[in-house]
């Protein structure tokens, strides 16, 4: 009886913590409802850079909550959206871009996917051609008079 005792003891107090936290989101005051919606846009797109692939709008890490401040203070101060960008991509670099940049050094993550189907394009094109060739072709002389006996030797039985 005391194991029970404890036991729903303990989901109690989960239960309890569980809502204390969920108590604890953050409500930002907004004046105007676009730069409100630039704020949530913002938030969405910026990553955390402890979470994995996690949006800092979800995210309850500590850092998270500094950059959700952060894009609060630039957007109060009348940053643009591509200024906050910038300064969250120089504070804790490109991976907190959902979307990184096209640079030299990102051209490999956007160019490659289309590179890769464009080879297997030209591969599919080169198989289907050799292929077609190679059925096309004519027989050789050696080659029919081998087709030739076979044939004969095959009637011969």
């Amino acid at each position: 009886m005391a194991v029970i005792r404890l036991a729903l003891v303990g989901i109690l107090m989960m239960l309890v913590a569980g809502t204390v936290q969920a108590g604890a989101i953050e409500v930002r005051e907004f004046d105007d409802p676009v730069l409100e919606q630039r704020y949530r846009s913002l938030t969405a797109s910026l990553r955390c850079p402890t979470c994995e692939n996690q949006a800092i709008n979800d995210s309850n890490a500590p850092v998270s909550g500094d950059m959700r401040d952060r894009v609060y203070m630039l957007l109060q101060d009348g940053r643009s959206d591509m200024e906050i960008r910038d300064f969250m991509a120089q504070r804790f670099g490109d991976y907190v871009l959902y979307n990184p940049r096209l640079e030299g050094r990102t051209f490999m993550l956007w160019g490659l996917p289309a590179g890769l189907v464009l080879a297997g394009g030209v591969l599919v094109a080169l198989v289907v051609r050799a292929r077609r060739n190679a059925s096309a072709r004519e027989l050789s002389a050696e080659e029919r008079a081998r087709l030739e006996a076979l044939i004969n030797r095959g009637r011969s039985e």
